[in-house]
């Protein structure tokens, strides 16, 4: 991972435009390829980024300022990043990541959902939980009833980074001929708007699951409505 303490203007142009005038920030570049442009607040989402597969250009403009270019592979969106003054650049090599371990009601939801795939789709079966990737496991590994692949991400609550985690497992994945094509479904109990945005855009499918119901603690007779 490249981490870089500037001053710089960011602009994104492409389905939508942004503009981030001069002020100093963090932008990382990480080895999976994306770029994120960090203020100091904000929590942990960046204020624009650009998501794999991208490229990284490093140049200057006619006036010798630093210039990057970032450009996605799959559409016209660029990330532009002029640089006035850099005051820190530093690569570190992380390793291999084991991957985000679950907390006890997520890998319930993961196990009850390898065991009752009929809550992700009519006619889904389970090929595997914690199919391996290059950055980490995917929950669930399923087979459609046409036989096509699916990775399952599930979550307790859906929010955009569980969609960008798995947007970049299906990357990996529809890039092995033995499974190819692959398609994505974001489980939770819980999806926010913006995350179904998101998913929808990449052609993700969005379920969401009730983990009492599974469970078999869910009595509807005690329901109101």
């Amino acid at each position: 991972m490249r981490i870089v303490v500037a001053r710089c203007q960011v602009d994104y142009a492409g389905r939508l435009a942004a503009h981030l005038p001069m002020a100093t920030r963090v932008i990382m570049v990480k080895a999976d390829g994306s770029v994120l442009v960090h203020s100091d607040g904000g929590s942990y989402k960046p204020l624009n980024w650009m998501s794999p597969p991208c490229t990284l250009r490093e140049g200057v403009t006619e006036d010798g300022t630093i210039e990057w270019t970032v450009g996605a592979q799959k559409s016209d969106d660029t990330l532009r990043i002029l640089i006035e003054e850099v005051l820190h650049d530093s690569s570190h090599d992380l390793g291999v990541d084991p991957g985000l371990r679950k907390d006890g009601v997520e890998k319930h939801l993961q196990e009850l959902l390898a065991e009752h795939t009929h809550a992700l789709g009519d006619g889904m079966t389970l090929v595997r939980r914690e199919y391996m990737t290059a950055i980490g496991p995917v929950d669930l590994l399923c087979k459609d009833p046409d036989g096509k692949s699916v990775a399952v991400e599930i979550k307790r609550r859906g929010e955009i980074d569980g969609v960008e985690q798995l947007t970049r497992y299906l990357e990996l994945m529809n890039r092995d001929p033995l499974l190819s094509p692959v398609r994505g479904i974001f489980a939770a109990q819980e999806i926010k708007p913006q995350a179904r945005t998101l998913a929808q855009d990449r052609g993700i499918q969005c379920v969401v699951v009730n983990y009492d119901e599974l469970r078999g603690i869910d009595d509807p007779s005690l329901r109101l409505f």
